[in-house]
C-alpha cells in the first residue's frame, strides 16, 4: 500500500480487512467489553519487553479491562485491523491516519518536548561529510515503512520538490519495516544512508548510544505532527473506546502512567487537532501530484 491513497491502496487494503477478518474470527468488534485491544507499529520500540510489560500495565489499571497488545510489522496491517474495528486503538503514522480520516478518530498525540510534534532525519556513516540531502544521490538508501511520514513521505516529498523520486534519485532504496532497523542498516553498511524517525533515534542514542554513534544525522526536517494514535470511527461512543481515550489523555496524573511515559521519553498524551497533520498532507498531495 502507497502512502496516497488510489485505486490500488484501496484494493490492498480492503485485502488486507477482508485477511484480517478471516484471521482473527473470534475477536470481538471495537465495541465489545471484554478485553481492549491495542495495536503498536515500528513507531514504539517493540523490542523493549520491559516497556511493552508497562504500557499493557498501565493501560489495564487506567481502563479496568484487560488489554492485549497487537503487534504487526506493517502500517498497512494495522491499518487493516484498525478500520475493520479488530482494534480499539492503535499507535500509527500520520499518513495512513490522513488517508484513512473518514473512518479513524484521533484518540490522542504524544507531547515530546513538550509538544506534539517530531522530525524526519536523513542519516549517514559517522565518517561521512554529506550535508543535505543532495549530497545523498546515488546512494542505497534504507526506508522504515512506504506508510511512515518520518521513515519515507518526508524524504519524497523532499525530492519530489526537486522533481525527482526516491526511485531515481537513489541507486536502490529498500524498506527495513522498523525505524531501529534503518540505523542497524545504515550502521552496519548495509544502507548508505536512511531516513528515519528523529523520536526513536534520539531515544536510541540514550539507549543504545554503541548504534547511533556509528551514523550521523545529515539533516533534520522540519517539525511534523507527533505520530497518533487513532482508533476505528465506528466505536465512537463505546465504553472501550471512552476508557482507553481517557486513560491516555490522563497517563502525566498516575503514577504509573508518568513511569510509562518517562520510559517513552514522552511528556504526555494529548487532545489535538487533526490540523497538526497539515504539514504531512501537503508533502503527500505534492508526491501524489508527482506521481
Amino acid at each position: 500500500m502507497q502512502p496516497l491513497i488510489g485505486r490500488r491502496a484501496f484494493l490492498s487494503l480492503s485485502a488486507a480487512v477482508a485477511a484480517a477478518a478471516a484471521l482473527y474470527p473470534g475477536w470481538g468488534r471495537a465495541g465489545d467489553v471484554d478485553v481492549i485491544r491495542f495495536g503498536l507499529t515500528p513507531v514504539l520500540l517493540t523490542s523493549d519487553l520491559d516497556l511493552l510489560d508497562l504500557l499493557k500495565s498501565y493501560l489495564e489499571k487506567a481502563t479496568g479491562r484487560a488489554v492485549q497488545l497487537v503487534t504487526r510489522r506493517t502500517y498497512e496491517e494495522i491499518s487493516a485491523l484498525l478500520i475493520s474495528s479488530q482494534l480499539n486503538g492503535a499507535w500509527i503514522c500520520s499518513p495512513p491516519f490522513l488517508t484513512y480520516r473518514t473512518q479513524l478518530e484521533l484518540l490522542a498525540v504524544p507531547l515530546w518536548n513538550g509538544k506534539p510534534l517530531y522530525r524526519s532525519y536523513l542519516i549517514a556513516d559517522a565518517s561521512r561529510a554529506a550535508m543535505s540531502i543532495d549530497d545523498l544521490a546515488g546512494d542505497i538508501h534504507a526506508f522504515s515503512d512506504p506508510n511512515s511520514n518520518s521513515g519515507f513521505v518526508a524524504t519524497a516529498a523532499e525530492l519530489a520538490a526537486k522533481g525527482l523520486k526516491p526511485e531515481r534519485f537513489f541507486r536502490q532504496i529498500f524498506f527495513t519495516y522498523g525505524h531501529e532497523n534503518v540505523v542497524r542498516a545504515v550502521a552496519s553498511g548495509l544502507a548508505q544512508s536512511g531516513s528515519v524517525d528523529g523520536y526513536v533515534y534520539e531515544v536510541l542514542k540514550e539507549v543504545e548510544p554503541a548504534l547511533t554513534q556509528a551514523t550521523r544525522v545529515v539533516r533534520a526536517s522540519p517539525w511534523f505532527g507527533f505520530p497518533p494514535i487513532a482508533g476505528p470511527l465506528a466505536a465512537v461512543g463505546t465504553e472501550n473506546r471512552d476508557r482507553l481515550r481517557h486513560a491516555l489523555l490522563t497517563a502525566h496524573q498516575d503514577e504509573l502512567g508518568r513511569q510509562l511515559l518517562r520510559m517513552l521519553r514522552l511528556d504526555a498524551f494529548a487532545d489535538e487537532p487533526d490540523s497538526v497533520f497539515d504539514s504531512v498532507a501537503a508533502n503527500m498531495a505534492l508526491i501524489r501530484k508527482l506521481a
